[in-house]
């Protein structure tokens, strides 16, 4: 008989970052010592007949929102059923950005990695257990820590000195006064001459640079730097084709898109119309393990590669089954604050600075599934929200 889901189970709960606020805008993480920002996650999981649960730890309320548009559609189905139930739910979700998906897809991944008792990557097809990682920043701050070109500078080659091979600025946001293209520039050259000839070199600034003029002086400044990739540069959120094309167009340095381009098609097309270099990937964001190797596919039959965002598990494991990746996004990370990865792992998986070995590589985890195991007493005791139960 094929397993069943019996019931799925999905709580909110907070955690704290200690010595992390917001900029004047109250959207980027930045540094603030003696603050203290609480962020909210959700725990899920997926109970099956064989009493084996699969298990995922992560999402946000838009995205829970969604499961609850579909979980009863799940309850009673085969778990291993993945790429239906992917195709169906993709479907009922067509008006929304299908947020939702992601959770319960890695969720679904970690319940048949538990099922034949093997991790993830090794159903999706094992390239490496060991990858490089980055080493990517908080915004920069006006309070004392990534606060001037220099104190990037300084923790660039504090990140080369722990292994790291790369190194991402997340520059000034907020106010602006605080978004003074001056320093954005000059911080891409303290970087470059500090550590340029021996680490490649990301920018991001995360959508903040107010018009194509900007953007484009920025990416001049990294043409000088020869940095690696230049990612979500200005105003126009990350999802014009045309925009970054032109860019493209108009620079040497590297184009990474599509973190804010929902869909498979709308990311194949922006590969097909030539408006990015590297493509951008995130189980949580573009359908779970499923939706992100998809996109890794189509990044390889063009001949491109594709980057991970953000760091955990799931990251691991995909990057691990993908040849044409080069780069594990250690973030957010800061000098003097920790990563804003939640406490909610109970073995000896993290994700902070200073994860990485001598070589500046992690590894992925062994275990079946996900391989991790989650603390689910701090989830619980932490819970802010009610347990939904879908059965």
């Amino acid at each position: 008989m094929a397993p069943e889901i019996t019931s799925i189970e999905s709580v909110e709960f907070a955690y704290p970052i200690e010595d992390v606020g917001t900029d004047q805008h109250g959207y980027n993480l930045v540094y603030e010592p003696g603050a203290v920002t609480e962020r909210k996650l959700f725990g899920l999981k997926i109970h099956t007949d064989e009493g084996i649960t699969g298990e995922y730890v992560g999402g946000n309320s838009p995205g829970a929102a969604q499961i609850n548009m579909f979980a009863d559609y799940l309850v009673g189905k085969n778990p291993l059923e993945r790429e239906k139930h992917w195709s169906e739910v993709k479907r009922a979700l067509r008006k929304y950005d299908r947020m939702g998906i992601g959770p319960i897809d890695v969720a679904l991944w970690d319940f048949a990695g538990k099922y034949y008792d093997a991790p993830i990557h090794e159903l999706l097809g094992t390239y490496r257990e060991r990858f490089p990682a980055y080493a990517s920043t908080y915004h920069g701050d006006e309070n004392g820590g990534l606060d001037t070109p220099e104190a990037f500078a300084d923790f660039a080659e504090e990140c080369l000195e722990m292994g790291y091979g790369a190194f991402k600025i997340h520059g000034w946001g907020g106010s602006e006064g605080s978004r003074d293209l001056r320093r954005e520039i000059e911080a891409v050259h303290a970087v470059g001459e500090r550590v340029g000839d021996e680490m490649d070199m990301m920018h991001d600034p995360a959508c903040e640079l107010e018009t194509f003029a900007d953007a484009l002086k920025l990416g001049r400044a990294l043409d000088e730097e020869g940095f690696f990739w230049y990612e979500d540069p200005y105003r126009d959120g990350g999802i014009s084709q045309h925009a970054h094309r032109k860019l493209r167009q108009s620079l040497d340095t590297p184009i990474l898109q599509t973190e804010h381009v929902r869909g498979l098609e709308p990311a194949t097309d922006f590969v097909a119309n030539e408006s990015t270099d590297f493509l951008r990937a995130d189980p949580e964001y573009d359908g779970g393990i499923t939706g992100a190797m998809k996109r890794a596919k189509v990044a390889e039959g063009f001949g491109l590669d594709v980057e991970f965002h953000a760091p955990g598990p799931a990251q691991r494991h995909c990057i691990a089954a993908i040849r044409n990746t080069n780069y594990y996004e250690m973030a957010l990370v800061h000098p003097d604050a920790p990563n804003t990865t939640p406490p909610i792992y109970a073995g000896d998986y993290e994700d902070q600075l200073d994860t990485v070995d001598s070589d500046g590589m992690v590894e992925v985890p062994h275990g079946p599934g996900l391989g991790v195991e989650y603390d689910w007493d701090y989830i619980e005791t932490n819970a802010t929200g009610s347990l939904h139960t879908y059965e």
